[in-house]
């Protein structure tokens, strides 16, 4: 007897537990929930009216999961949600929406692993960083001309991480234009420039694109001629050594002269990146007008000295051949 009252109760309960079941998902009234969604019903920013449960499933993690589109200047780039472990409680949202009035909005609140999104963003900046390029001095017919600077760029990581979380979350899939830094480039400035005209045997001195004053120079002989190019001064010095060049057979026997009176590059010297090649003053004044030196630029001693003072290691040097 005892044993029969035990099953007894224990299918009672289970009927107690499949009738409660069947309440949970019934209306107040009793009657079973709707097979479809009412009209006008929102689960998010997924419009669901008329949907069965399957199909407002399919259409929030469609809405959800699509891949986030980035314009980052002129580059488009995409992610797709999976990437940053998002998840979205579509299940529940579902079955309130079953049984929610017609116009009403379910809520649903996504969540985004935001480590992911910031190491992501990070890679993007990183992709699409665009330096900005300075401004240069060139050479057009003989004069020195100011090229323009272009801008660059950066990414500004904190407020794109905000705009990929937003529209994740939000379940909005506008193209996000990236937030960007514009770097300004550094502009030419109206810098020293020297013009040495190897033919003319002439200096000319600019600042930026005006021109300052003119010298008469010493240049190459022919043996020996003062190269052409682009170069810039590389050292300066004062009262400055001459070591007789051990590669040049005009200077051999010849012993290292010390500052003074008889020193060849006189009491300023300004290397060129050309190797061995300087302008200098000179112990020789009467070669200056003429191609009479070993390759470098001669100039009468004050004249030297004066350049000295205005240029500076960094100082495009030209040398042209008119």
């Amino acid at each position: 007897m005892r044993l029969v009252a035990k099953r007894a109760g224990f299918i009672l309960s289970l009927l107690v537990c499949a009738l409660g079941v069947g309440a949970s998902h019934a209306r107040a009234d009793g009657t079973p929930p709707p097979t479809v969604i009412a009209d006008g019903v929102q689960i998010g920013s997924v419009d669901v009216g008329g949907m069965s449960a399957d199909q407002a499933t399919a259409a929030v993690q469609q809405a959800y999961f699509a891949r986030v589109v980035l314009h980052v200047g002129h580059r488009g780039v995409s992610v797709s949600p999976h990437h940053f472990h998002t998840f979205v409680p579509v299940g529940p949202a579902v079955q309130t929406a079953l049984t929610a009035a017609a116009d009403t909005t379910v809520r649903i609140t996504p969540t985004v692993d935001t480590r992911l999104v910031a190491k992501w963003v990070k890679t993007l900046a990183g992709k699409t960083y665009r330096a900005p390029v300075a401004g240069a001095v060139i050479l057009r017919h003989s004069r020195p001309v100011l090229t323009h600077a272009h801008p660059g760029r950066k990414l500004r990581p904190f407020p794109t991480r905000m705009l990929i979380r937003d529209a994740i979350v939000g379940g909005t899939r506008t193209v996000i234009l990236a937030p960007l830094k514009k770097l300004t480039p550094t502009a030419a400035k109206a810098a020293p420039v020297i013009v040495i005209h190897r033919g003319s045997n002439r200096l000319y001195l600019y600042k930026g694109v005006r021109l300052l004053r003119v010298f008469p120079v010493a240049t190459g002989q022919a043996a020996w001629p003062t190269p052409l190019g682009h170069f810039q001064i590389v050292v300066k010095q004062k009262n400055p050594w001459w070591f007789p060049p051990t590669q040049d057979s005009w200077a051999a026997g010849a012993k290292p002269v010390p500052p003074g009176p008889g020193n060849p590059l006189g009491t300023r010297w300004m290397g060129l990146s050309a190797p061995g090649v300087g302008i200098h003053g000179t112990d020789e004044p009467w070669s200056i007008g003429h191609s009479e030196s070993h390759g470098c630029i001669r100039m009468q001693v004050p004249s030297a000295e004066w350049l000295f003072n205005r240029v500076r290691v960094g100082t495009p040097v030209f040398i042209i051949p008119s």
